[in-house]
């Protein structure tokens, strides 16, 4: 009995990078120096009566290291998209060139730059958390195995898999933040 007792390792797995896709899309989301498309992404424009991504109502392009241009395709939208864009909380000011928003990417300070890596290290810290909320559940799995008679040998075995998986993800957050935190003090 206790040789079918397995621990589902691919399931944690799943679970932490899906904490990894998270926190890519966080720091995606974090404005930069630069112009990213990936800035307007959570954006939703209220098209034809529901909340629609911004990047579904038009084509998003990034044409200057420091422009972000959305060619919005129904002339209707125009202004609903750039009243969205105002209220997103990104701190840039939309411009109009017919169905064009043109978004400027104003330089950033230095106060700025710091107050943006300690929402990264926020960031990074909440996918931590997520990671090591998926090490307790595989740990409780690992207990309740043990209960149903898994021997100590299985025990040590799948307890130390789940920690060595979760080092890795915790070095992958790690690397992340470094890389993020490197991007946004670069001038």
């Amino acid at each position: 009995m206790s040789d079918e007792i397995e621990i589902d390792i691919d399931d944690l797995q799943r679970r932490m990078d899906g904490a990894m896709n998270s926190l890519k899309q966080e720091f995606a989301s974090l404005r930069t120096g630069r112009a990213s498309a990936s800035m307007v992404e959570p954006i939703m424009v209220d098209a034809y009566g529901s909340p629609t991504p911004i990047n579904q109502i038009g084509t998003v392009n990034v044409p200057e290291p420091r422009m972000v241009t959305i060619n919005v395709w129904d002339k209707g939208l125009v202004s609903k998209a750039e009243k969205a864009i105002r209220d997103s909380g990104l701190g840039i000011n939309p411009q109009l060139n017919g169905t064009i928003i043109m978004l400027p990417i104003p330089e950033l300070n230095e106060e700025r730059r710091k107050e943006l890596t300690r929402v990264a290290a926020q960031y990074a810290e909440h996918a931590r958390v997520a990671v090591r909320n998926v090490r307790r559940d595989g740990m409780d799995q690992i207990k309740k195995a043990k209960a149903a008679g898994m021997s100590e040998d299985d025990q040590k075995f799948w307890s130390d898999e789940v920690q060595t998986l979760t080092d890795k993800m915790t070095a992958v957050v790690d690397k992340m933040l470094e890389g993020k935190q490197a991007e946004i003090m670069q001038v």
